[in-house]
């Protein structure tokens, strides 16, 4: 006998959230054809009405369970009955504009959090602020002990990470997600996320992936998306990066439409953001909407940094805008 569990995002707005439940089978599970389909209610998920609440769970990619012993993580796709992808599916949008791709796009991503304990922020004080941003950031900050056990926690999982760091702001953090594969990258983040909040539930913290969690001067979340295609990492990319910027500049408003709820609050031309309603992009310049890293210059090849989208962004919505402004021909 084995749990499966069977993990999906649901119809929540404006940002969706991560539902999760399990199947006990009675077979060893450890190929993604021997998890069967399963389905759930999709009128308690904000994805059905209740006459005829019955979606289905398609499962996509198989984890490692570093929660629970004899238990593994499927992460599904959303369809309905007839086998179409539910309107609250994004991630068959992307599976669709990777067929045929042969740009060879790589994606990473940066997903801040903030932890909260007893509606505040992770060590904040309670009669009243904190010192000013500023220690904080790769220094003294609180929760450590939660980054890094969710850190091992996708390692073992089987997650593409490739670090961690803490952030600007007390009770802040960021960990990377990165795979060649914008699905499989995407997948992943969507599991860390799911994993996190497991893991603070265990410590009785919570956490937000608010774009502004405390208003005033102080850093929003973000989840900066670098970028590139095989062009732009080989010799003499750097125009091949450029003119994917001339690209992204044009469609900079369909790019923000999918870039995370609430954004407007974090994009404002202040603490390392460009404002939400302008364009710019340029080199090691942490106030622009799409950075250059010093080393991609100077080498003339490499990638981009999207710094534009939110940290309660969906990723499937994220690549899939980029690849469509980049790639589509």
């Amino acid at each position: 006998m084995q749990k499966v569990e069977y993990i999906w995002i649901d119809g929540t707005e404006p940002s969706p959230s991560l539902r999760s439940k399990t199947k006990v089978v009675k077979d060893e599970v450890v190929f993604l054809g021997e998890v069967p389909v399963w389905g759930f209610d999709g009128s308690s998920t904000n994805q059905a009405p209740g006459e005829n609440s019955d979606c289905v769970l398609n499962p996509t990619r198989v984890y490692n369970n570093p929660l629970e012993d004899n238990c593994v993580l499927v992460l599904c796709e959303v369809e309905n009955t007839d086998g179409s992808p539910h309107e609250t599916n994004t991630r068959f949008n992307l599976k669709n504009i990777m067929l045929g791709n042969r740009d060879e796009p790589w994606f990473g991503m940066e997903q801040e959090y903030t932890l909260y304990k007893n509606t505040r922020p992770l060590g904040w004080p309670t009669s009243r602020p904190p010192d000013p941003q500023g220690d904080y950031y790769c220094g003294r900050n609180a929760g450590e002990y939660i980054a890094r056990e969710h850190l091992d926690a996708c390692i073992d999982a089987g997650l593409s990470m490739s670090g961690i760091n803490s952030e600007v702001m007390l009770g802040q953090w960021e960990y990377q997600v990165g795979e060649a594969d914008p699905l499989k990258a995407s997948d992943d983040l969507w599991v860390a996320r799911w994993l996190m909040e497991k893991i603070c539930a265990k410590h009785g913290v919570t956490v937000s992936l608010d774009p502004k969690p405390v208003p005033g001067d102080w850093n929003g979340a973000g989840c900066h998306t670098n970028f590139s295609t095989k062009e732009m990492r080989e010799n003499g990319g750097l125009s091949a990066i450029y003119a994917a910027i001339e690209k992204m500049e044009l469609t900079h408003d369909l790019h923000i439409d999918v870039y995370g709820d609430g954004n407007h609050k974090r994009l404002t031309g202040l603490h390392e953001t460009c404002p939400i309603t302008s364009f710019r992009a340029g080199v090691s310049d942490r106030g622009c909407s799409v950075r250059i890293p010093w080393q991609v210059s100077k080498y003339e090849k490499g990638y981009l940094e999207d710094r534009r989208p939110a940290a309660n962004c969906d990723p499937y919505l994220v690549c899939w805008r980029i690849l469509e402004t980049v790639c589509k021909k």
